[in-house]
């Protein structure tokens, strides 16, 4: 008896472990503002050139994180890019650098203007246009990640 109920105590173990797994192997996600947002991972040099270029739309709990080897200051453009977007810069340790809110599309080619950081940032996360004045951010709040985001990006 008390070999059967200690098989069924590490049976019901093993299923609760799988489920706390398979629960984190689904889409990334971030949380910011208490929002948590489906995100696509832009972690190499040729997914962050491409980011959201030529899209029409993506929904509105959906993001795109890019993740970058290193922090530095940064600035993103909007060449090619359909849809106006809200920008938001997050340091090394995950804290709101600065936003840039509503910025337009850009069909200029490499005329389209740059939006800068305010400062360091290590991680950007592109929202659609109007999703993060809601959220109350200032600059320091943080920005949690999935544990299936990368710590840092590849060159």
């Amino acid at each position: 008896m008390r070999q059967r109920l200690m098989s069924s105590l590490l049976a019901l173990g093993a299923a609760i472990g799988a489920t706390a797994c398979s629960g984190s192997s689904g889409e990334p996600w971030v949380e910011v503002g208490g929002q948590r947002f489906t995100v696509e991972v832009a972690d190499d040099f040729d997914e962050r050139a491409r980011g959201l270029m030529y899209r029409e739309s993506m929904p509105a709990d959906h993001g795109m994180l890019f993740v970058h080897d290193r922090e530095t200051p940064l600035a993103y453009w909007m060449k090619n890019t359909k849809m106006p977007l809200d920008i938001l810069y997050f340091d090394a340790e995950r804290r709101l650098v600065s936003i840039q809110r509503g910025v337009p599309t850009c069909a200029a080619g490499d005329r389209c203007p740059n939006y800068p950081s305010r400062g360091p940032a290590k991680y950007v996360l592109e929202l659609n246009a109007g999703r993060s004045e809601p959220l109350g951010l200032t600059p320091g709040d943080p920005i949690t990640f999935s544990a299936d985001i990368p710590e840092t990006g590849h060159p």
